[in-house]
């Protein structure tokens, strides 16, 4: 009996407990309910993050997803465009998977990726990509072999910027500081086959402290080192198919020479409807009787040279090209350049090369180099401002009115063929706007290292050197820590002495300037 007693009151606090412990259960699910909602949540965000990323760096060939990230990312695609750009708190090297990272720049002894491209023998080819053909059909994609070419021209202009004196405290401010015979040496390129035979002086005066005036007698301050002629080798000749005489010229340093750069007014050349820029054609066709180094001008050096090496090869019977690049203020004088070697030798194969150069001539001045047969291949950054000037406004304005404006003499003009860069296809560049750093000439290289075509990610396989771009600007992203404007002397050129003494170094005896270097005889066994 007391059995059955008992088994009702039993039954009865069971019941009772039932409904408390239902509750905890309950709750117990609704929190790990929660807890994945909350997971799928950030995992969500998470792909969403790491998806705008990808998207604003214009995404790595590298990046892959599997299909479960395809099966988050799709639904949210759609709202993702109508997002506000967010600027994600996580390091970038956690955000997407980078090609190169700190580690790559830290020396550990062990056979890092070639930072050389493998060079290819072009010379079935060359006179397509100097611009037969207008560079049709080669940008998009890149050609592999242009781009090799384009960067090696781009080398020699920046080998102008590496080796100009430009330390306002050097005697020598204003000149190379190496001896012709030793420029490529010094400055590691020789890997390009190519050998100077002669420099060029420009009318423009160094801003140097007046104290230092009466010190400068080794040096002209009317006079700056403003590039070199060079001309390939034997070995280089037979890769590219002809003996290519190279121009290089040098852009702007010089406060004098921006002063230059800003006189916007055009002014004929001749009696002619040709106009060009005036502060341009100063720099490259002005001359002094009582300088040391321009007894002749700019245009006359360059041409002197030219017309030697084209009538020494062309009497060996061998087929001969020009290239004239430059960049900034460079490619400027490149084409006042090709224009005067246009003119004078109507049947050589001549392009120009220019990377961030700004307008130069009027409508005129364009369709007489093309008259000339002049190629011209005109790269330029969407960043840079440079390339829109002179006339950043009105001829913007003006261009878009062509049918009514383009033979008005005095509004400038393009000349060329244009490759556009952006510098938001590399994930290695900063975001933040910085105008000096996109005109800089180790940015457009990168770029060009890693650019295929308008929409394509950037190279995954670029093999140039990404720390040159911080040479001298502050362009890289903080993730790969390289310091801004590595490119400087050691304690800023002075050296310790055998007594103990901090001192200016001297210049090696080869190393000076001399007006004997201008006018010797040049050795062309190459």
């Amino acid at each position: 009996m007391e059995k059955m007693q008992l088994s009702p009151m039993r039954n009865v606090k069971r019941q009772k407990t039932e409904k408390p412990m239902t509750k905890r259960v309950w709750r117990l699910k609704l929190n790990v309910t929660w807890q994945r909602i909350k997971k799928a949540l950030k995992s969500t965000l998470r792909h969403r993050l790491h998806l705008h990323l990808a998207s604003n760096l214009n995404k790595l060939s590298t990046l892959k997803l599997n299909h479960h990230d395809m099966a988050i990312i799709r639904p949210i695609r759609h709202v993702m465009k109508k997002k506000k750009t967010f600027h994600p708190t996580m390091p970038l090297a956690k955000l997407i998977q980078l090609p190169r990272t700190e580690a790559d720049f830290i020396d550990h002894g062990d056979a890092m990726t070639p930072s050389k491209s493998p060079i290819e023998n072009i010379s079935t080819q060359w006179r397509e990509l100097h611009g037969l053909h207008n560079w049709d059909g080669l940008f998009e994609p890149l050609h592999p072999w242009l781009r090799r070419e384009i960067v090696k021209y781009g080398e020699f202009v920046e080998a102008t910027y590496d080796a100009f004196d430009f330390d306002p405290l050097s005697e020598f401010c204003g000149s190379c500081r190496y001896n012709r015979h030793k420029l490529f040496e010094e400055l590691g390129l020789t890997k390009h086959g190519y050998k100077v035979t002669k420099y060029i002086y420009a009318m423009s005066h160094v801003d140097v402290p007046e104290w230092l005036e009466r010190t400068c007698c080794s040096w002209s301050k009317n006079s700056n080192w403003m590039g070199y002629v060079a001309v390939s080798g034997d070995a280089e000749t037979a890769r590219i198919g002809r003996r290519d005489i190279l121009v290089a010229w040098r852009g702007t340093v010089a406060p004098t020479e921006w002063y230059s750069d800003l006189r916007t007014s055009l002014q004929p050349l001749g009696k002619t409807n040709i106009k060009v820029q005036r502060g341009f054609l100063s720099i490259y066709s002005s001359k002094g009787e009582f300088t040391r180094y321009n007894k002749l001008s700019a245009s006359e050096q360059v041409m002197e040279e030219i017309r030697k090496l084209v009538y020494f090869f062309r009497d060996r019977g061998e087929e001969v090209s020009l290239t004239v690049c430059g960049h900034s203020l460079g490619g400027a004088l490149a084409l006042l350049n090709a224009y005067d070697a246009g003119t004078y030798f109507p049947d050589l194969f001549i392009s120009v090369i220019s990377f961030g150069a700004p307008r130069v001539g009027n409508i005129h001045f364009k369709e007489k180099l093309r008259e000339v047969g002049v190629k011209t291949l005109r790269v330029i950054v969407k960043q840079d401002i440079v390339p829109k000037l002179p006339g950043f406004i009105l001829n913007t304005i003006l261009n878009k009115f062509t049918a009514v404006t383009g033979r008005l003499k005095w509004i400038y003009r393009h000349v060329g063929t244009q490759l556009k860069l952006d510098v938001l296809m590399s994930p290695y560049l900063t975001r933040d706007p910085d105008y000096t750093g996109s005109h800089n000439l180790e940015t457009y290289l990168h770029l060009l290292d890693g650019y295929i075509n308008k929409t394509s990610k950037f190279r995954w396989n670029a093999r140039r050197d990404v720390a040159l771009v911080n040479k001298t600007t502050n362009m890289l992203i903080k993730e790969l820590k390289i310091p801004e404007f590595w490119y400087q002397k050691p304690f800023k050129g002075l050296v310790l002495n055998q007594y103990g003494r901090w001192v200016k170094p001297g210049r090696q005896p080869e190393h000076i300037p001399s007006p004997l270097s201008i006018r010797s005889n040049h050795d062309l066994s190459l």
